[in-house]
């Protein structure tokens, strides 16, 4: 295919500059992410309708194809946990709130694989070739012979195991929000046995809960009753190893019944020394305190101890003494001291005197008796404490061992009081607990299957193929490596854009051209308008058109801006120099016998090489007959004075050079002219390869002056910015004059 093949696209925007605005505007982000997405949907909307066909055509398929799956349920509630009648502190924890631990337990019980297989087995299907089938079960062929399993041990518990796995792959298990109802589920082809299965696991699963309970209780019987025989046996033994050893250290206690009860209900024990010990010592304090007594009384005044002023005897001699004396003294008023009634009353009073002297000196002997008496009794109750005191000690010492045996003794009991306790409550608690479980709604048998259902399955295919189409529309956008939008040009390759040519939808590129007023004629000259600004003087006199790859619209773009040229009334000559593969001869239906090859070979007629054109101002110079080897003409000093020639001749010069990948031609031909032109097919030319050619481009010092956008189709470009408004701005107008 070559150059002059058909663009086929919607026009786009003339003015370069407003292309390159716009291009910034998209390289600094500003298009919203809406209109990319828009605009992305609508480039590749039959990509996305295709897919989304292709889905609902799926879904349709499948919905008719599969089998009618039914639906049975049923509604049981689970409380939090069953009342016990005995209602023993410790048997059942306490309820909660809120206790999610709870009933997730419960919702992992009822999808539990015993369950399962339970219900299996009470059904039979694990007998049943039919249920296998209906599930596809293809390791079921294995198990029967003539619909009849195999009798096999084995068998059976691949049988049940792969039954109870195919009820639990179609069971479902659906809560109730914030409330304690449960709806069980099981979806299968056949209805009744939907419903019989819900109805089995609704029951199964209430006995299943009491089984489990009464199997805790009787474990805990067992462990108990196991326990309280260790412990009857180890507190024989303990007993036994305690009265042996008292017996053998003379160790006797007995109850102290004024002492309060050890925990384990028994009565204190107290040895017979530390008994004697308590009373000895207290009769000691009393011996002490009657001693100290009886001391006190001894060293007092003779007369005014109480046993002397208690004395019978010494009151009524002081009362006869005093009735003396008184007489004595009223003697003494009236008579002389030698007065004899005088002398024998004086006497008389002196005999009482001494009769008093002798009985408190009686009374005085009797103290002393008294106190050898308590001392002595006071220091033989010290000794027998002291005694004791060291009894005490000795037996505390042999007590060491017979305290740690009682302790055993004590502990072994006080576990064994407890454990006959415990295993009381459980026994009684056992067996009037109330189920959790209850069954709220049985399953009713489905009229409708539930499944598929073709709104559903349609509705899932239109949202996966509208999600699959536009993830693969995206996907294709991100590997479509195509410049497809004027801004790439700049900032993928580099270059500055010169213009957007559309590709032409129907007719000949050069019938298009030949109206002036057509979309391609305003693109190209709208291009020759932004090259007449590319330097200080105007267009370059010479100038080359080139491109990375054959096909890109280069031959075409040459033609067309050489036309644009001579119509502005200068003298334009537009050289044919891929002579490789040769095609302006064709655009201007002129032979191909001579032409640039015979120039560049030693040829100097030149004037017989150029052809003059039907186009006024426009001459062309075709490429001539295909060379050895095209690089070794173009390297040659033929090449610039074939430039220089034209220059005389010609107002500006246009070549059709060669593409850049894998040729030297263009470098060679591009190093020669005042400028290159780049073209770039929009939506094909891979931007990593358009890199690499102009990066050849630039490492042989060719002065690039920009890149040209040829074919593209605005309505695959990647943002909507209404690129073909230059180009159909008045045709409304123009066609309603005409």
């Amino acid at each position: 295919m070559n150059d002059m093949e058909l663009y086929r696209s919607a026009p786009v925007a003339a003015d370069p500059e407003e292309s390159l605005d716009r291009s910034f505007d998209v390289a600094a982000g500003q298009e919203p992410l809406l209109a990319q997405l828009l605009t992305v949907a609508r480039r590749r909307k039959w990509f996305i309708i295709g897919v989304i066909a292709a889905l609902l055509l799926a879904g349709l398929a499948v919905t008719l194809l599969t089998t009618p799956q039914y639906t049975a349920s049923a509604m049981i509630e689970i409380r939090r946990e069953g009342q016990d009648f005995t209602n023993l502190e410790g048997v059942e924890p306490q309820a909660s709130t809120v206790d999610q631990e709870f009933y997730q337990t419960q919702y992992g019980l009822l999808r539990s694989r015993t369950l399962a297989e339970r219900v299996a087995v009470e059904l039979r299907l694990f007998d049943n070739a039919g249920f296998f089938d209906e599930f596809g079960v293809s390791e079921a062929a294995e198990w029967f012979e003539d619909g009849r399993p195999v009798s096999s041990a084995s068998t059976r518990e691949q049988r049940i195991r792969k039954a109870g796995e195919t009820l639990l792959d179609n069971f479902r298990v659906a809560p109730e929000r914030l409330s304690r109802l449960v709806a069980i589920q099981f979806t299968g082809p056949d209805p009744a046995q939907a419903k019989r299965i819900v109805d089995s696991w609704a029951a199964n699963f209430i006995r299943i809960t009491l089984e489990r309970r009464f199997e805790a209780t009787s474990y805990a019987r067992t462990f108990l009753e196991q326990r309280l025989a260790q412990l009857r046996q180890r507190i024989d033994e303990s007993e036994r190893r305690l009265v042996a050893y008292a017996a053998q250290q003379n160790i006797i206690n007995l109850p102290a019944g004024t002492m309060p009860r050890t925990p384990g209900g028994q009565l204190p024990e107290r040895s017979l020394v530390e008994d004697d010990l308590a009373t000895l010592n207290q009769a000691l304090a009393q011996a002490t305190v009657e001693r100290i007594q009886t001391e006190s009384r001894l060293h007092g005044t003779s007369g005014a101890v109480t046993e002397a002023l208690d004395n019978p005897a010494i009151n009524g001699l002081r009362q006869q003494r005093a009735l003396a004396n008184a007489q004595y003294a009223q003697m003494m008023v009236q008579f002389e001291p030698d007065y004899p009634p005088a002398v024998a009353l004086r006497t008389q009073i002196e005999q009482l005197d001494r009769a008093i002297a002798d009985e408190e000196g009686r009374v005085q002997q009797t103290l002393q008796q008294a106190y050898q008496a308590a001392r002595t009794r006071e220091q033989d109750l010290r000794n027998r404490v002291s005694q004791l005191q060291s009894g005490v000690l000795d037996l505390r010492r042999r007590s060491i061992q017979y305290n740690i045996f009682q302790r055993d003794v004590d502990t072994s009991r006080q576990l064994y009081d407890a454990l006959l306790q415990r295993y009381k409550e459980i026994g009684v608690a056992g067996g009037v607990g109330v189920n959790n479980i209850s069954i709220v709604d049985q399953a009713v048998l489905p009229e409708r299957p539930s499944s598929p259902s073709l709104p559903l399955n349609m509705a899932i295919a239109l949202l996966a193929g509208l999600a699959l189409g536009v993830g693969g529309a995206f996907a294709l956008e991100q590997i479509d490596q195509g410049l497809a939008d004027p801004s790439d040009v700049e900032r993928e390759l580099g270059v500055p854009l010169l213009g957007t040519v559309p590709k032409i939808a129907d007719g000949e590129p050069i019938e298009m051209l030949d109206d002036i007023k057509s979309t391609a004629s305003e693109a190209y000259l709208s291009l020759m308008t932004t090259l007449s600004f590319a330097t200080s003087h105007g267009i370059p006199r010479s100038l080359a058109v080139t491109s990375s790859g054959p096909a890109e619209g280069k031959s075409i773009t040459s033609y067309a801006l050489a036309r644009s040229i001579a119509r502005s009334r200068r003298r334009t000559v537009v050289v044919d120099a891929d002579m490789r593969s040769p095609s302006l001869h064709y655009a201007f239906g002129l032979g191909n016998e001579a032409g640039l090859s015979n120039y560049l070979a030693g040829d100097d007629d030149l004037d017989a090489l150029i052809h003059a054109t039907t186009h006024s101002g426009l001459s062309v110079l075709t490429a001539g007959p295909q060379p050895p080897s095209a690089p070794e003409l173009l390297s040659g000093d033929r090449l610039a004075r074939l430039i220089a020639s034209l220059r005389d001749r010609f107002d500006h010069i246009v070549f059709d050079s060669p593409p850049v990948m894998g040729l030297a031609d263009a470098m060679l031909l591009g190093s020669a002219v005042d400028g290159l032109v780049f073209v770039v097919e929009a939506h094909q030319t891979h931007r990593g390869t358009a890199s690499y050619a102009l990066r050849r481009l630039r490492s042989a010092s060719v002065p690039i002056i920009g890149a040209v956008l040829t074919k593209f189709d605005s309505k695959r470009a990647h943002y909507g910015y209404g690129y073909d408004y230059g180009y159909g701005y008045g045709e409304t107008a123009r066609e309603s004059a005409d």
